[in-house]
C-alpha cells in the first residue's frame, strides 16, 4: 500500500510541476513580441482567407455559411407557422365534424322546411281568397286642371316658357 501511495504522490507532484512549467512557457511565449506578432498575422490571414472564400463563393453564386444559417432559421420559422396553421385546421375540422354529425342541425333544417311549407300553404290560401272576392272599382282619375300646382310644377312651367321665348327670339 505504501508503494501505491508513494506512486500516486509522485504522479501528482510531477503533474503539478509539468502544468506549472507549461503555464510559464505559454506565458513567456505570449509575452514574446515575435510570437504575438506571428499569432496576430495568422489570425489576420485566416480572416482574409475567409473573406476571399466568401467572395469566391459569391462569384460562383454559392451561398455562404451565414446565408445557409439564415435560410435554416427562416425555414424553421415557416415550419413552426405551418404547424400552427395545421393545428388550427385540425380544430376547425373537428368542429365541422361535430356539426355534421349532430342530429340537431338536421332537426333544425327539417323544422325550417316544415315552416316554409306551412307558409306556402297559407299564401296559396290567401291568394285563392283574393281571387274569389270581387275587386273594388278603381278610383276615377282626377282631372289635370283640378290638381293644385306644386312648386316643382310651377318651376318647370317657367323653364318651358323661358325656353319657348328664346326659341321664338332666335
Amino acid at each position: 500500500m505504501t508503494s501505491d501511495t508513494a506512486g500516486d504522490g509522485l504522479r501528482a507532484r510531477l503533474s503539478r510541476q509539468s502544468e506549472d512549467t507549461l503555464g510559464r512557457i505559454a506565458a513567456e511565449l505570449l509575452e514574446s513580441p515575435l510570437v504575438s506578432g506571428a499569432l496576430s498575422a495568422a489570425f489576420d490571414a485566416r480572416e482574409k482567407a475567409a473573406q476571399a472564400q466568401e467572395v469566391a463563393m459569391g462569384a460562383l453564386n454559392l451561398p455562404s455559411a451565414g446565408d445557409l444559417e439564415r435560410l435554416t432559421r427562416r425555414v424553421r420559422s415557416v415550419s413552426q407557422r405551418l404547424e400552427g396553421v395545421e393545428d388550427a385546421l385540425d380544430r376547425i375540422d373537428d368542429r365541422v365534424g361535430t356539426i355534421r354529425g349532430g342530429d340537431a342541425l338536421e332537426q333544425r333544417l327539417t323544422a325550417i322546411e316544415g315552416q316554409l311549407s306551412a307558409l306556402a300553404a297559407q299564401l296559396a290560401d290567401v291568394g285563392g281568397r283574393l281571387a274569389e272576392t270581387p275587386s273594388a272599382p278603381a278610383p276615377a282619375p282626377v282631372a289635370r286642371a283640378s290638381r293644385r300646382p306644386t312648386r316643382t310644377r310651377t318651376a318647370a312651367a317657367r323653364k318651358r316658357a323661358t325656353a319657348r321665348k328664346r326659341r321664338a327670339a332666335s
